[in-house]
């Protein structure tokens, strides 16, 4: 018996890319990397991929990724000197593993 070819997949069109959803959903609302894959529909490890290039590219423009820093839930923490996008494993002081994650922004120049 013969089998039937497959019909190649073909995606579902997109009109915005990927980083431009993420800007366009960051504008005007603060949100976590959670948030932002939910209403994008990319994993939340994708998300900080893009975020990080995101932000070199929205410099050189007339807008900023703004971030608020990560922040233990136990003793208050606030890792302000953190140069990566994901939430940290622990805090440094408590050692506790009960971190709320960075949240995310875009806002024009002033």
């Amino acid at each position: 018996m013969k089998k039937k070819p497959k019909e190649p997949f073909i995606p579902p069109e997109r009109h915005e890319t990927t980083r431009q959803k993420i800007i366009s959903v960051l504008e005007g609302q603060t949100l976590s990397a959670k948030d932002i894959s939910a209403n994008v529909m990319v994993s939340e490890k994708e998300v900080y991929e893009h975020l990080e290039h995101i932000q070199k590219t929205l410099n050189k423009k007339d807008r900023n990724l703004i971030i608020i820093p990560a922040e233990c839930k136990k003793c208050g923490f606030v890792f302000r000197k953190r140069d990566r996008l994901k939430k940290p494993g622990k805090c440094p002081v408590c050692r506790s593993e009960s971190i709320q994650e960075p949240l995310f922004s875009i806002r024009k120049h002033s």
